[in-house]
């Protein structure tokens, strides 16, 4: 399945090379704005629960529509406006979905791991719970953070009563899930 998304990848580059070449020297101008730069690619490992990579197969399902809703455009400016953000998550997304790794919720609760719910108390009295996932699963302000940040990095391994940090930065484990 991840072939065909990178094939269709490959002729949705080379439909959009072919409008360039055939257009009056002002829309090859537009078309030069509207090549936008690639969205970055993490080196670290593509790591994904089964709900990031739902999310990432509905995302390039979105972005695929909405680049053939914007091939429907006739003004071939404006389809070129209308297209450059989709083709660019079109990649994106269908680099991200080719190098993913599927990691099963973890097996047990004892330690933190990828997948795990951790509620942990701050040294300034705040108790926060989140979940550990993937980088494009993640969103702080719905409980999720990346596996690769700092806060995740500190916790991993870790089981309840363990305090990780020092001073102000200190957090202690008071759950996991």
């Amino acid at each position: 399945m991840l072939q065909v998304c990178y094939s269709r990848l490959k002729l949705f580059d080379r439909i959009f090379e072919l409008s360039v070449a055939f257009t009056k020297e002002e829309s090859a101008e537009t078309a030069s704005e509207t090549l936008l730069p690639d969205r970055p690619i993490s080196p670290h490992p593509n790591l994904v629960t089964e709900t990031g990579l739902q999310a990432l197969q509905a995302q390039l399902n979105d972005a695929r529509k909405a680049y053939e809703a914007a091939q429907a455009i006739e003004d071939v400016n404006e389809k070129r406006r209308q297209s450059a953000v989709p083709l660019r998550d079109v990649r994106y997304l269908t680099e991200r979905l080719r190098t993913a790794q599927l990691v099963p919720n973890p097996a047990s609760s004892e330690t933190i791991a990828f997948g795990s719910t951790v509620t942990f108390s701050r040294a300034d009295g705040r108790v926060q719970t989140y979940r550990i996932v993937g980088e494009d699963e993640a969103d702080p302000k719905q409980g999720s953070i990346s596996f690769v940040s700092p806060v995740a990095r500190s916790l991993m391994g870790k089981a309840v009563g363990d305090v990780v940090g020092s001073g102000a930065q200190e957090i202690e484990v008071l759950a996991i899930g």
